[in-house]
């Protein structure tokens, strides 16, 4: 080793760009940019964000991104910033755009992958802020398998429409009451001008504050740092201190998969089903597992959940905030509740270099609040989200019951299918559906889609309309984090390969069961195999470009979705080279 260099490259992968004769040109790129001597010799760090305009969730990333970057230098460590896409389901909502979103999962990992490998960076800490950007970069990461610390870009605050905290889920909601005159022109515009007052992504337990928090129980993210707020300050402390115990990973050879075991995952359920998460989190940690090489598909996110207490009072099935869970002790006051009543593998490492257990230790609980209550006092004994199976879902199913009735969770009623989203939204804008119907929504799978669309739009215009709990919704395609009401997403095989949803017809019974967890039509295995037989494939119209790309080779929702072998196949870690 050159007498000059301060770090041993050795078993690094920027040796193939930074050491030896051979790399002089390489060096002279980096020395272009300002680079000294001692910089190109040091580990060089992927700084990654998903920075854009595009909104509020990722505009304080790059302002984040540079705390990073010095609390890396001043660790002895290079930082090299770099951005990749990110694509808002906020405002991808109730159009075509909404195609663009999962697939946008896989577009940022590919993406932060092929920057690391093309230019072979040491360790990677990565900053993302909206609901496919988390499990994109944690996937990233897992791929990989460098030294890497993930942060969320943190939460928007909440609005205040006439004295009352209001989120973007009340704006969607408020166009289903303007639709039926219960909310006038004034009043819309007046709250929609006011719903979202800052930086950060939405603020309820939608899917980016769920993921955050898987983000933490993982093991990939700093203890408390996925829960402060985008405006507050203190972010930057945060990501300051990734910065410099990235290096500390680096020293000491942690990887994320090494963090990222069967257990951890489990973890990662625990505390969606616990804070009533998303139900998009039983399409990503299967995704994150696969990236590891690990069996973790729907079922066993579902598992998890039945048997979760549900216990963060969060929105939208309850009455607080992500700003309000953090401001009574963050993250860690729920795990800290979940491990000590025995829901927690306190074992697992994380990103500190500590256990679970370990990193909890000093948690002490706050009996001074009521947006978290203990584990053995729940507010339902089990969790905020139900797998359901039956012969309408042989590939399962997925609902979010936080804050449901009991008796709420029991629903039959005739079909009323609709083959893609609009057509439904029409419906329910026109009132063109009856109480106690079951509205059907397919075509809008991963493949079918393609992309696997969220539909927010229409069930927070049921929710407007007075009828959220009169009526159910099943689709193959998504529901967002913001959704309410008896809506069963994920529903597989999807229509577009031949699944059952595809063949039902208007006026078939629907029974869906959230305690029993099934999801069944009133239909014989003769019925349904003789529909199948007479079932055609129907074209969608992306024919080219990326989408196209996407549908020939996503897989079903139970394994999360995903477009390549994943870990089992690997044979060489990118690590490693």
């Amino acid at each position: 080793m050159d007498a000059r260099h301060t770090t041993d490259k050795s078993k690094l992968p920027s040796r193939y760009v930074t050491e030896g004769p051979d790399r002089a040109p390489h060096r002279s790129y980096l020395y272009a940019m300002g680079l000294t001597r001692e910089q190109i010799h040091q580990p060089l760090i992927g700084v990654a964000s998903c920075w854009n305009e595009a909104a509020p969730c990722n505009i304080s990333l790059m302002r984040q991104a540079q705390a990073v970057k010095k609390g890396v230098a001043s660790a002895g460590g290079t930082p090299r910033e770099f951005c990749t896409i990110t694509v808002t389901d906020g405002i991808a909502m109730g159009h075509r755009g909404m195609r663009a979103s999962l697939p946008s999962r896989e577009v940022i990992a590919d993406s932060v992958e092929l920057t690391m490998r093309g230019h072979a960076y040491d360790a990677l800490v990565g900053l993302a802020g909206c609901d496919k950007s988390l499990p994109g970069m944690m996937m990233a990461m897992v791929r990989l398998n460098v030294p890497a610390i993930f942060i969320y870009g943190g939460s928007i605050l909440p609005g205040s429409f006439r004295g009352q905290p209001v989120t973007v889920q009340d704006l969607f909601e408020a166009v289903g009451k303007h639709s039926v005159g219960a909310m006038s022109d004034d009043d819309l515009d007046e709250l929609e001008q006011v719903a979202c007052p800052s930086a950060g992504a939405c603020g309820a337990q939608f899917t980016a504050n769920t993921m955050a928090t898987v983000s933490e129980a993982i093991g990939l993210a700093l203890p408390y740092s996925a829960g402060a707020p985008a405006p507050y300050e203190i972010r930057d402390r945060f990501c300051a201190t990734a910065g410099e115990m990235v290096m500390d990973l680096v020293a000491k050879n942690i990887r994320p998969r090494d963090i990222v075991t069967l257990r951890a995952l489990e973890n990662a359920a625990t505390v969606v089903a616990a804070s009533g998460g998303s139900t998009n989190a039983a399409l990503h940690l299967p995704a994150i597992a696969h990236e590891c090489g690990i069996k973790f598909d729907l079922f066993d996110v579902a598992e998890i959940f039945r048997r979760t207490p549900y216990v963060a009072d969060l929105k939208p099935g309850g009455r607080y905030v992500a700003k309000d869970l953090f401001e009574v002790g963050g993250i860690p006051l729920l795990m800290k509740t979940l491990l000590d009543h025995g829901f927690l593998h306190g074992d697992c490492l994380t990103v500190t270099g500590r256990t679970i257990t370990e990193n909890l230790a000093k948690v002490a609980w706050n009996p001074n609040q009521d947006v978290v209550r203990q584990a053995d006092t729940p507010i339902t004994p089990t969790g905020g989200v139900v797998g359901l199976r039956g012969n309408l879902a042989p590939e399962g199913a997925i609902v979010k019951v936080a804050g449901m009735p009991l008796d709420k969770q029991v629903f039959a009623g005739p079909a009323r299918v609709f083959d893609n989203e609009e057509a439904c939204f029409d419906a329910v804008k026109n009132r063109r559906y009856q109480e106690g119907d079951v509205l059907v929504i397919r075509y809008e799978g991963p493949k079918g889609g393609p992309g696997m669309r969220e539909m927010l739009s229409t069930t927070a215009a049921l929710y407007g309309q007075g009828m959220g709990d009169k009526v159910a919704l099943i689709t193959d395609g998504r529901f967002s984090g913001a959704t309410r009401g008896f809506c069963v997403g994920h529903v597989g095989p999807e229509a577009a390969v031949g699944g059952p949803i595809g063949l039902l017809k208007d006026g078939d019974v629907i029974r869906l069961d959230a305690i029993k967890g099934t999801l069944t039509v009133d239909l014989t295995d003769d019925e349904l195999a003789q529909r199948r037989a007479a079932w055609q494939p129907r074209a969608n119209d992306s024919t080219s470009g990326y989408l196209w790309k996407y549908a020939q080779t996503v897989g079903p929702a139970v394994n999360g979705a995903v477009t390549h072998p994943g870990g089992a196949q690997e044979t060489l870690s990118y690590a490693d080279i």
